[in-house]
């Protein structure tokens, strides 16, 4: 990766503070210098705002240069439907904003923090990236996500253990519209566990009035007394849900896929 860095004469990133992204923008300033390392964030209604403002700190920590850019997928019916393919559309809006801001400070390279494991998983997304031109180094280094988490901590990026957290829409089931009332939602919900204390993985699932939370197993069975579990369906419930469940089986990545039946391919 370190060679294919050196050969650009600059770079832009679509940044969201992420574990991948904020690795590869800082060996990227490192490589290029501050000045040739540009960082796009996608500010839009399924980015939640407390993961905008790690973005903003530990940009400023790896010392990069943002652009914030804001993106309206929301009023993609496509998207908004809320089809199995709905990164897809949600990334085309994204990188469709994103492209032509670098291009306007004059960089031609674009890239994102996709890594080796995620080309094992469904990710529609991707293909967008791909219709977009964009690069996506971390991947063709066959850097997976232990691997990221490793260097970064090496490094003392602050990242390096942060739980990964995907766009709010994921928590909402495939085939049920996403709408700004049910992200904001989520993210209340979420927001309110996490001033708990809860840390590591979670997700709070969106089934109508119904909120599933899937907790790290740590945290699982932290919270599984019952006090502690009445404590925390009370506090989601200030997001507007009427029913909590705390999901047994824990944090799943891609539970809604599993829910949906959607099978992981590897693909080329």
């Amino acid at each position: 990766m370190l060679g294919w860095l050196r050969a650009q004469p600059s770079i832009a990133i679509g940044y969201s503070g992420g574990v991948d992204s904020a690795y590869l923008s800082a060996v990227a300033v490192e490589t290029l210098g501050r000045d040739r390392v540009l960082a796009i964030i996608g500010r839009s209604a399924s980015f939640p705002e407390a993961q905008r403002q790690n973005a903003l700190s530990s940009g400023e920590r790896i010392g990069l240069r943002i652009v914030e850019v804001d993106t309206d997928e929301l009023n993609d019916p496509h998207y908004a439907s809320n089809p199995t393919n709905r990164c897809y559309f949600c990334k085309t809006e994204l990188w469709s904003r994103l492209v032509p801001v670098a291009r306007q400070h004059g960089i031609t390279i674009t890239a994102d923090g996709t890594n080796a494991d995620d080309q094992h998983e469904h990710r529609p997304g991707a293909r967008a990236a791909r219709e977009h031109g964009v690069e996506s180094p971390l991947a063709a280094a066959g850097l997976t996500k232990a691997d990221i988490r490793e260097r970064s901590r090496v490094r003392g990026l602050p990242t390096w253990q942060q739980p990964s957290s995907p766009c709010l829409s994921s928590r909402i089931p495939y085939g049920t519209p996403v709408t700004l009332g049910r992200l904001r939602r989520v993210e209340h919900a979420e927001a309110a566990v996490r001033a708990l204390g809860v840390v590591g993985d979670l997700r709070v699932r969106h089934f109508g009035p119904l909120a599933r939370v899937e907790l790290s197993p740590p945290e699982l069975a932290a919270w599984l007394s019952p006090e502690r579990s009445t404590t925390l369906r009370a506090a989601v419930r200030t997001a507007g849900y009427t029913e909590v469940e705390i999901d047994l089986r824990g944090f799943r990545s891609g539970g809604l896929n599993e829910l949906a039946g959607i099978a992981v391919v590897p693909r080329d």
